[in-house]
């Protein structure tokens, strides 16, 4: 088997992180996973939490308040906020931290985000890059364990993605 394509680069001039990581499954799936909250629920958190989505509207203008919820009942809530939506291409907004009432969390780091799909040939390759304000917001998520935490999550997506295949 082929080694996919998996790489995390930090840079502290442009305040972001780049994540380009390489899926097995063919275009449209993997969109499907990024897009759906069903989908985005089974995979949107690193093991052993669970992603519960509250609300969703994938389209430029929408959102989704979602929570990341603990073995031990613990509940940390997110907004992200789609503000351009680019079908099986990629998307553009921000995502920070809120509450259950869907009040920002203004103390904690908030990213502009931009997601790329792109197709080759069985597989596709998905490019993340999360810019923040000032090098404080990028240092205090690398600190929360942004790495870690991420790199679980796309294992989990790998998991989802290769059970479509085997149904």
């Amino acid at each position: 088997m082929k080694k996919l394509v998996n790489t995390f680069e930090v840079d502290e001039k442009s305040n972001s992180i780049t994540i380009t990581r390489e899926f097995q499954a063919d275009l449209r799936r993997t969109w499907q996973a990024w897009t759906s909250a069903e989908i985005l629920d089974q995979w949107w958190a690193p093991k052993p939490w669970k992603s519960k989505t509250k609300s969703m509207e994938f389209k430029a203008g929408g959102h989704r308040h979602y929570a990341m919820c603990g073995p031990e009942g613990e509940e940390h809530w997110g907004l992200t906020k789609f503000d351009t939506v680019r079908e099986y291409e990629g998307f553009t907004g921000s995502d920070c931290f809120a509450d259950a009432d869907v009040h920002i969390n203004e103390a904690l780091p908030v990213s502009a985000f931009e997601v790329n799909f792109m197709a080759k040939g069985e597989t596709t390759i998905v490019t993340n890059r999360a810019t923040y304000a000032h090098v404080d917001q990028l240092t205090a998520t690398l600190e929360m364990g942004f790495e870690d935490g991420i790199t679980m999550a796309m294992e989990g997506l790998d998991d989802v993605l290769k059970r479509s295949l085997d149904q």
